[in-house]
């Protein structure tokens, strides 16, 4: 008897230490993972918070919602999701000095806002300014009428920009396909990541200087619409640069227009129109443009990965005190 309880206990005592085994192997490859719950018990308020400041800043201005989701775009192409694209220009290497953001990109001083009320909701500095630039451009779709996903969190901030990165990485507008393509991969990101995410021009307003190449100078352009845009934007450089022109019909609100007017040469950027007309990619364009519900699922799971984008995690990096500067 005293055996057959030394072996009983002997087996119970091998399972436990397989199964202490299964949970530390999945702990530790949990560990500096991204989850969507990961504030759900340090701060519970943290997601409310930044969807009722960023539902704030839409209604007051609508452009703010395409102005956030850009900034996450061109964060994540950054050397990943970190943050690095929020500090400022008192920061070496700045990225708000990069050719793609300079007197272009927008939005910081919602982001500083949202981090301020966060910290105070969740009584102390625990979430990131990267997770909350990446909630802040899903809640903008959602708040101009797109889809609504579940974002993984748990991402850490940056220590350092990389403006020469921002440099090289960051999509131009007068690219080709070929390039654009290239630019994606570079991400880890296929062809069908960038035309869905290329449709996130349906929302916002892009600069003369941005698509004046195109509407003097490309010849696969619709002519009345290359005529009305030259009303806004004079040929001669540094004439009306920063006037605006909605990147589709429709630039307040996420539908699929930016879809149906590649179909009919009205592409605003020449990198829009380069995504379709005897290419590669036609006939994702034209999937998105004639399915809303096959966009918006889409969308969704190319935002998910492009969020993936080499997250700094664990103790990685830092949770910054001010988005637009490094803890020190």
């Amino acid at each position: 008897m005293a055996k057959a309880n030394h072996r009983m206990a002997s087996r119970f005592f091998d399972v436990a230490v397989v199964l202490l085994v299964l949970v530390s192997a999945a702990s530790t490859q949990a560990y500096g993972s991204l989850t969507p719950d990961y504030y759900a018990s340090i701060c519970p308020q943290a997601l409310p918070t930044i969807k009722r400041l960023v539902s704030a800043a839409v209604k007051k201005e609508r452009r703010m919602g395409a102005s956030l989701l850009r900034l996450h775009f061109h964060d994540c192409f950054v050397n990943g999701c970190d943050a690095s694209v929020l500090l400022d220009e008192s920061h070496p290497n700045s990225e708000r000095n990069a050719r793609a953001n300079l007197r272009s990109a927008r939005g910081f001083e919602v982001i500083d806002q949202i981090k301020k009320e966060v910290d105070r909701a969740c009584g102390r500095s625990v979430v990131s300014c990267a997770d909350i630039l990446t909630v802040a451009a899903r809640d903008s779709v959602t708040a101009l009428g797109g889809p609504w996903w579940e974002v993984p969190l748990g991402r850490r901030d940056s220590k350092q920009a990389f403006l020469e990165r921002a440099n090289s990485d960051l999509p131009e507008p007068g690219m080709d396909l070929p390039a654009l393509i290239n630019s994606f991969a570079k991400q880890g990101l296929d062809d069908k990541d960038l035309v869905v995410l290329s449709g996130g021009h349906t929302l916002g307003f892009s600069q003369c200087r941005a698509f004046r190449d195109r509407i003097y100078g490309d010849s696969n352009i619709d002519t009345w619409f290359a005529n009305s845009l030259k009303k806004v934007c004079p040929q001669v450089a540094g004439n009306g640069d920063a006037n605006l022109s909605g990147l589709d019909s429709t630039p307040a609100r996420f539908d699929v227009n930016y879809f149906t007017n590649l179909l009919y040469k009205k592409g605003l950027l020449h990198s829009d129109q380069a995504l379709f007309g005897g290419v590669s990619t036609d006939q994702l364009v034209k999937s998105y443009a004639y399915n809303p519900k096959l966009f918006w699922d889409d969308f969704a799971y190319s935002m998910i990965k492009m969020g993936n984008i080499k997250p700094l995690t664990g103790y990685q990096g830092q949770i910054r005190m001010k988005c637009s500067k490094v803890n020190y």
